[in-house]
């Protein structure tokens, strides 16, 4: 490991972007707003696999295939935040405490619970990113940078969408021989 340090740019400071033409005040918000984001994905990211790790019973596969997926989607979307964040000049947050402190959702922790509670778990986190991807939107509209609008934008349908599969696997309509409502 070298031990020669020269850091090119402090966590947090943020530089804007001459390059696309947006002023670092403005920047400073949407990097803010990004690494929220960001933070919040992760978690979500995290908390996906864990479940598509440990989800057993009678829907195994379409909920293993489904969550793997899910997870698979959270992280695409985390790389295309922390790009973002830098082409404005701003420095993705990393590193899990930094992930955690920032998220505006939580972790269920690490025990393995049912998976009913598992789902309903992710449907609370997923609400969460949805109110939160809502307000980013109109945030970078008011600041005038579509980019950022659009690339939330997207992503919106594609959580929206993960949400509304979820709300279906927890319905109690199930093919296990007995109540999944227990």
């Amino acid at each position: 490991m070298s031990t020669q340090e020269i850091i090119r740019q402090r966590a947090g400071d943020i530089e804007g972007s001459e390059a696309l033409r947006f002023d670092a005040s403005k920047a400073e918000q949407i990097v803010d707003a990004l690494n929220t984001d960001l933070a919040s994905t992760y978690v979500l990211y995290h908390q996906l696999k864990k479940h598509h790790w440990n989800v057993a019973g009678a829907e195994f596969r379409d909920l293993h295939l489904f969550l793997g997926d899910a997870a698979a989607e959270a992280e695409e979307f985390a790389d295309e935040l922390a790009e973002r964040a830098q082409a404005l000049g701003g420095v993705p947050v990393s590193g899990m405490d930094a992930l955690a402190e920032r998220a505006v959702v939580e972790s269920e922790g690490q025990d393995v619970y049912d998976i009913r509670t598992s789902l309903r778990n992710d449907m609370e986190m997923y609400g969460d990113i949805i109110e939160q991807l809502r307000d980013h939107v109109e945030l970078a509209e008011n600041l005038g940078d579509p980019t950022t609008a659009h690339i939330l934008r997207e992503n919106l349908v594609d959580v929206e969408e993960a949400a509304h599969h979820l709300d279906h696997y927890l319905e109690d309509d199930t093919l296990a021989l007995e109540s999944a409502t227990k």
